[in-house]
């Protein structure tokens, strides 16, 4: 009977949210005793009535515009005490293909207070996700109108502060803005969608002694003495698309320079400011190399670069200002490990590709990300070699592309995303960079800036797709690539290929197999792609070129001799899993003949496989003299991977590196083998090396050792000082791998007297790592109390470590005010931590039944959507009430 009285319970519960406030503690103890007994098929039923939210999966596709939208004025007023923001925005547009008899705008969660129109505004309806206003007469077509409309916000999104009553420095006090992707209309009504561009303006009212940066160039700033108000105007007179429109206004320390005649400008916050010009150094020489390279000139007025507080990404390329996390400044003492240059170039592109020719939805999003991630990689190669353009795409294909896409059968070019987030990852970055490499390889760089500068001027300050590009390629080049963007863009996926190889010393032939192995379907293809080999043969060279087309092709290849290195691809265009099995000799011989440095890491990959004492004498040789540093970080990683006392023997007698980075590997590499013996030259290390960033290397590897030095060195490296407190934060994060809950008292004595010190990360391990290692309900009921309090920092990393915290502690007491957070913050991400963290409770309470854990876990999710459907039946009740009160 408790089983069945319980299910009734639930359903009714779904049907009426006001029932909920009647389930007291003791029926849900009641629930949970009921359900000690039943079968795993009663939980399952009871699950069921709960029901499954699905995702919207597509297909997505940009809106049709019912308007041009010409201009966007906003006059806002930033409150940094109640971080709010209000004003108003006006909107200049003119209606398409027919007459307008309402406008509808994207607002999420604003206030809207007053809304006036040049056509008579008769009524106008907030739904909290749209404002849609109602013209008095219909706006013919054609016919140039505007709308002003009064707001203000909380916001949720899109607009965001950075104050000392949130945890941060009171001088580094300042406001941002975010739109990508669907953020603006969070702040302000818009219409936000790439597939709109419009001229916009920018009047900012704050305390006179603040700034405010933002998009285009500055029409003037005024100051009001007597409310202690300086106003800031801004105007982009090119058409940029909604969500680049950026504000950020606060205390800035600025640094000035220029590129030809483009003034760049360096925002960053004072506390971290005399670190900043490390950051930006290259700023000018890439943008000199971009107008070069790319064929176009800079089209836009000025260059800003500012940097924020725990930003959301790591930039954001606004038009003319680009926003950055503040991670991103660094001190020299990390020598070249810590750098800026790639996330500088990375954003400075996008000012061609993603702002002066935009993607028209976020299915094309490659034609900004993919851009943006290539011209980085040129970059490098214009300042190192061409060696550092290859080892970034060797990088991105090894880490991100081939892993990711082995079972992704998502293509490029995407349109049932869940949500536009989705877009944002391996296809449209690393993969797009090699789409874009590929095509560079195939036609030559000449044809490719060719195409490349006819792409961006036919469609300059527009929104584009997929096709555009191609045709630009086409054009240029007089040859059709459909097949080429049907295979790598429309379908998923790369092609793995098979190569096997033998002499034929009778005819002196060289013998290929070359065989494509991934399966073919509906979403992957058949690829075509031109199979280049590398023969060396005494002292000549012998290349040959195979167009692969087919699934198994076998070919020969003349050669003077027998070759000595047999090598795949010297050149590094092709993305592909590749199988080449061929003898130990020629491994070693491309390690050492290999022209290019990813031949030189593919046969230090293959005999690392192989793990012969040859093959770790050769690679401990590279790693020692090659003079191509990716090659030596990478020879460090393979003797890293092989477990051997011989490749630990290897990476110890290798001679001191000048590159940092280099010096990293090693350190890596080394902490990685467990070898008693070795914990005296760990330390030893860690204790001589200056460099802050290999310092937290060689502190990673004392995690695993159980000896008074290293916990005594652990604890002196807390109080070891250091940018962003790195050093002090290795050693929390080396505590908490530990397992030891000696050094809770360390943890707590970090969070009681030297929160200050750490980033809002950092801080997050110290609660997380103090929460993990505590130990006894006593000492876990004394971290609660320093842990709890951190749920009302204003610092969002912080509330959602102090909330996993709560749930590593393995507490019921921490039920409760997990729960109570769960339903009072407005924060998904929050909320869905505290759920998270809530699950942790339970998932870990080993004594309960399976069922039991299945039905308190329907119970807090039920408690969420109840709560929902009980403000819906209540607003439905206003409404019948409301519309008998009229008849």
């Amino acid at each position: 009977m408790g089983l069945t009285f319980m299910k009734s319970i639930i359903a009714l519960v779904c049907l009426a949210g006001s029932l909920l406030a009647t389930l007291t503690l003791s029926a849900v103890a009641y629930a949970e005793e009921a359900l000690c007994t039943c079968r795993y098929c009663e939980a399952a039923a009871a699950r069921a009535s709960f029901g499954v939210e699905l995702g919207n999966d597509g297909p997505h596709y940009a809106p049709v515009r019912m308007v041009d939208v010409q201009h966007i004025k906003l006059d806002i007023t930033p409150d940094f005490k109640k971080r709010t923001v209000g004003g108003t925005t006006t909107i200049r547009f003119v209606p398409l293909r027919k007459p307008l008899e309402a406008l509808t705008l994207d607002a999420v969660q604003l206030n809207i207070t007053g809304v006036e129109g040049s056509t008579p505004v008769t009524e106008f309806e907030n739904s909290g996700e749209e404002l849609t206003i109602a013209f008095k007469e219909p706006i013919p077509v054609g016919q140039e109108s505007w709308v002003t409309i009064e707001h203000n916000c909380e916001p949720t999104g899109g607009f965001y502060f950075r104050t000392a009553e949130m945890g941060y420095p009171e001088e580094d006090t300042h406001c941002w803005t975010q739109g990508e992707s669907h953020y603006a209309r969070r702040w302000f009504p818009c219409f936000d969608y790439p597939n709109e561009k419009s001229t916009t303006e920018v009047i900012c009212h704050v305390p006179s002694d603040m700034t405010v940066i933002s998009n285009g160039r500055k029409l003037g700033e005024s100051v009001d003495l007597e409310k202690q108000l300086k106003t800031v105007h801004w105007l982009q007179d090119k058409p940029h698309v909604n969500y680049l429109i950026c504000v950020v206004a606060g205390y800035f320390d600025k640094l000035e320079d220029t590129a030809g005649n483009i003034p760049l400008g360096f925002y960053s916050q004072p506390s971290l400011s005399k670190h900043a010009a490390n950051s930006f150094q290259d700023t000018a020489s890439i943008m000199k190399f971009y107008q070069k390279e790319i064929g176009v000139a800079y089209p836009w007025n000025k260059y800003d670069q500012v940097t924020i507080w725990d930003f959301i990404a790591g930039g954001m390329e606004n038009t003319t200002i680009t926003t950055l996390t503040n991670n991103t400044i660094f001190s020299k003492e990390t020598e070249n490990i810590k750098s800026s240059r790639g996330l500088d170039a990375h954003e400075l592109a996008h000012q061609w590709f993603g702002d002066y020719v935009t993607c028209e939805d976020w299915s094309h999003l490659w034609l900004n990300e993919g851009f943006a991630t290539y011209y980085t990689h040129l970059y490098e190669g214009e300042k190192f070699g061409r060696d550092a353009t290859l080892y970034g795409l060797y990088r991105d294909a090894t880490n991100r592309v081939l892993p990711g896409g082995n079972n992704d059968k998502r293509p490029i070019v995407w349109k049932r995303y869940t949500n536009a987030g989705d877009q944002f990852d391996y296809r449209a970055y690393p993969k797009g960079s090699w789409v874009l490499h590929m095509l560079r390889s195939q036609l030559g760089e000449e044809m490719y800036r060719q195409a490349i500068q006819n792409y961006l001027k036919e469609h300059a300050l527009t929104t584009v797709t997929t096709p555009e590009l191609q045709a630009a390629f086409e054009e240029t080049s007089g040859r059709t690539f459909d097949r080429f963007f049907d295979q790598w863009v429309y379908h998923a996926r790369h092609p793995d290929v098979k190569i096997r190889y033998r002499y034929d010393p009778k005819l002196s032939l060289a013998h290929f197999t070359v065989e494509q192995t991934q399966k073919v379907d509906n979403d992957v293809m058949l690829f075509a792609f031109p199979a280049t080999f590398a023969l060396k043969c005494g002292d000549e060279m012998v290349y040959h070129t195979e167009e692969i087309t087919d699934k198994k092709h076998e070919f020969y290849v003349p050669v003077p001799s027998k070759p000595e290195m047999v090598q795949f691809d010297p050149e590094y265009t092709l993305l592909a899993n590749i199988d080449f099995d061929k003898p130990e000799e020629l491994w070693l011989n491309q390690l050492e003949n290999a022209e290019r440095c990813v031949g030189r890491i593919l046969a230090i990959e293959a005999l690392a496989k192989k793990k012969t004492n040859k093959g770790i004498d050769a690679i401990q040789n590279a790693l020692a003299s090659d003079p191509f540093f990716g090659v030596r970080v990478e020879a460090a990683k393979a003797l890293g991977k092989m477990n051997r006392d011989e490749a630990l023997a290897a990476l110890v007698k290798t001679p001191e590196q000048d590159d940092a980075r280099v010096r990293l590997a090693v350190a890596d590499a080394v902490v990685g083998f467990y070898r008693p013996e070795s914990l005296d030259t760990i330390l030893e290390s860690a204790q001589q090396e200056k460099n802050p960033a290999i310092v937290e290397q060689w502190i990673d590897g004392l995690a695993k050792y159980s000896d008074d030095s290293v916990t005594s060195y652990l604890r002196a490296s807390l109080q070891r000082e250091s940018f962003r407190n790195q050093v002090a934060e290795a050693a929390v994060v080396a505590m908490e791998k530990s397992g030891s809950s000696q050094y809770v008292p360390d943890l707590a004595e970090q969070v009681t007297n030297h929160s200050d010190k750490y980033t809002s990360r950092g801080l997050g391990k110290v609660l997380i790592a103090l929460a993990k290692l505590s130990d006894g309900k006593e000492e876990k009921l004394q971290s609660l109390k320093l842990i709890a309090p951190h749920l009302n920092n204003g610092r969002t990393d912080v509330q959602k470590a102090a909330i996993t915290a709560l749930g590593q502690l393995q507490l019921e007491e921490a039920r409760p005010i997990l729960q109570a957070y769960a339903d009072a913050t407005n924060d998904e991400e929050l909320s869905k931590a505290a759920s998270n963290a809530l699950a942790e409770l339970t998932k870990d309470k080993s004594p309960q039944p399976r069922e039991l854990i299945e039905l308190r876990k329907q119970m807090q999710e039920l408690e969420k959507s109840n709560k929902s459907l009980k403000e819906k039946l209540d607003d439905l009740e206003k409404k019948l009430e409301t519309t008998e009160k009229k008849d």
